[in-house]
């Protein structure tokens, strides 16, 4: 365990390598590590009161933070120079629309996710770095189911792999699914899985180790100890989900493992942890206290779970 300095729930955490990571939340709260985590720092993005659910570090320079909430709530702020400055990006200006996560392919590319308007998907493409934020037109989006939307638990419901290809995982609808893309988000086609849906359950978290090979998990984060239909792989890019056991409970992130020859993952939730070593196909709790969000820093086996007052723990494995 480390100590963050703040009591806020942390939803986002992004972690660069073993030295620096940044980490979000309530109350406007943006931290950042350079020192592996020995100290955290509090950076000032806004005074006002936002509830920043996901944040995204490009490197150890650069990072982007994503606001939840209706309207002019949702918005995005970008830092170059390690959070001492940030750049109001975008600012949603649809009382209607609601966003939940980003991610990026790299410096200049990147998608963000909102909950469905009127029975259409909600997806933002950038290109440039996020000085521009453009809708996917609703004709190259398949038809949202009612109410359907991805939640804002841990900014890990988008997965990216190469230089094209994004999955993004659905709930709160009567179905769990998958939309996915190989063209940079211009287009997307989507897919059932066998998670459990519902008002509060579907997919919280999507991880691709290659274009082919992904996993899935979720459940219901008002029952976080019930373990019921909530992890599921792919080796078809996605096109078909395989439902199998083993999680302790509702996860709210999944995170592939750097080294390991046998592709190996790690599902995190605020009841436990669990550890795979055969890619999903059999999972073992890891003993310790639950949290909201993960990340491993790039190509390693070292990271960051945050989550409910203010906690953070590094995993080495």
């Amino acid at each position: 365990m480390q100590h963050s300095g703040v009591t806020a729930r942390l939803r986002g955490v992004s972690a660069v390598n073993e030295k620096v990571a940044w980490a979000s939340g309530s109350g406007s709260t943006v931290l950042r590590t350079s020192n592996g985590g020995s100290t955290w720092k509090r950076l000032n993005v806004t005074t006002e009161p936002l509830d920043f659910r996901d944040v995204d570090a490009i490197d150890e320079q650069t990072a982007f933070v994503l606001s939840i909430g209706n309207g002019p709530a949702s918005r995005i702020y970008k830092t170059t120079d390690a959070g001492m400055t940030w750049t109001l990006q975008f600012k949603n200006e649809d009382p209607a629309a609601f966003f939940d996560a980003m991610s990026f392919w790299d410096g200049n590319r990147g998608v963000v996710i909102g909950d469905s308007i009127r029975g259409q998907f909600c997806i933002l493409r950038t290109e440039n770095g996020g000085r521009t934020w453009t809708r996917v037109p609703v004709n190259d989006l398949p038809p949202a189911l009612e109410n359907e939307g991805a939640f804002a638990a841990s900014g890990t419901n988008i997965a990216l792999v190469g230089k094209s290809h994004a999955w993004i995982g659905t709930g709160a609808a009567a179905r769990a699914r998958v939309l996915r893309t190989s063209d940079s988000g211009r287009t997307w086609r989507i897919a059932d899985t066998p998670l459990h849906a519902g008002p509060s359950a579907g997919i919280f978290s999507v991880a691709f180790r290659d274009v082919k090979h992904g996993v899935i998990v979720g459940g219901d984060y008002t029952k976080e100890k019930e373990a019921r239909a909530n992890v599921a792989v792919t080796s078809d890019g996605g096109i078909s989900w395989e439902l199998v056991k083993g999680l302790s409970g509702y996860r709210s992130v999944i995170a592939y493992v750097a080294g390991p020859k046998t592709p190996s993952l790690v599902a995190v939730g605020p009841s436990g942890t669990d550890y795979s070593s055969d890619d999903g196909r059999t999972w073992t709790e890891i003993a310790g206290p639950g949290f909201d969000t993960f990340s491993f820093g790039r190509g390693r086996a070292v990271g960051w779970a945050a989550g409910a007052q203010g906690q953070i723990a590094k995993l080495r494995l």
